[in-house]
């Protein structure tokens, strides 16, 4: 069986976010990390991190399907992003080795979602 290597790459990506949320739960970590929402100065910090979590465990399934890869990939690369500003940036780059908690592998995310989000627009433009 062949797979494309953006197929590979979009099932890769769905994985990772996929357990991210997984994790979160898993861990008890959903009011922790409303908490912190909260300390950041947002309101409703548990129902913001409960919807990002559902978010996080239902977005990739939906994507790994081929559905909506589009929009999917860039609100999650907006919800990495936000990420970035609210935790990573302030550590710097590495998120392990040269540093700790850096942003590297969520610009790496990024940057797949938005290649995918690229490749599935324009395989939609040229369908039509």
């Amino acid at each position: 069986m062949h797979m494309a290597p953006m197929t590979l790459v979009r099932f890769a990506i769905c994985l990772n976010i996929f357990l991210h949320g997984v994790a979160r739960v898993s861990n008890g970590g959903v009011v922790p990390f409303g908490g912190f929402l909260e300390s950041q100065g947002l309101p409703f910090g548990v129902a913001i991190a409960t919807g990002i979590t559902a978010y996080e465990i239902l977005a990739p399934l939906i994507i790994a399907s081929g559905r909506w890869i589009a929009p999917l990939c860039l609100i999650s690369a907006i919800e990495y992003a936000v990420g970035i500003v609210l935790v990573h940036w302030q550590h710097g780059w590495f998120v392990v080795g040269a540093g700790r908690n850096g942003m590297e592998y969520s610009v790496l995310l990024i940057a797949c979602l938005l290649a995918l989000a690229w490749q599935d627009w324009n395989q939609r433009k040229l369908a039509r």
